[in-house]
């Protein structure tokens, strides 16, 4: 899935969720979403509905989350996590997951991180910044 686009991106959340209800095996990252997949409860209806929300914006000014992103953000924290890059990133989840005792409230925290600095960087017209990225983990851990 290098660089997919949007609907790519939510063709295989569908996908993933619609070969898991069938009972078929997944392979790869379709393994590793999964475990988000069942602990978002609140997306298995739209993820049963592809006709339906393929297509759907969710922009910001509404108020509404985007299911898409906010499971695409686990997966880009799940990736991460695997190759420890940011250097570090599996040490602060370790330590969210401690303070947490929760492995989704655990990913939400760094998430939260996560999303404010991809705002920062859009905003500001900037590369992203590790550096940045880890401190304000920093921060969550000292909460």
């Amino acid at each position: 899935m290098f660089n997919p686009s949007r609907d790519d991106a939510r063709r295989f959340l569908f996908d993933t969720w619609r070969k898991y209800r069938a009972q078929q095996p997944l392979e790869g990252l379709e393994a590793t979403v999964l475990d988000t997949l069942l602990a978002h409860p609140e997306y298995h209806a739209l993820l049963d509905q592809p006709e339906r929300y393929l297509e759907r914006d969710y922009p910001p000014e509404f108020g509404a989350t985007n299911p898409f992103l906010h499971l695409s953000m686990h997966l880009a924290i799940a990736e991460q996590m695997s190759i420890d890059q940011p250097p570090g990133i599996r040490a602060h989840y370790q330590a969210l997951l401690e303070k947490t005792g929760d492995a989704m409230h655990a990913q939400h925290e760094i998430m939260d991180c996560l999303a404010e600095m991809i705002w920062q960087a859009q905003r500001h017209g900037t590369a992203f910044d590790p550096l940045i990225y880890l401190a304000c983990l920093d921060k969550k851990q000292g909460q």
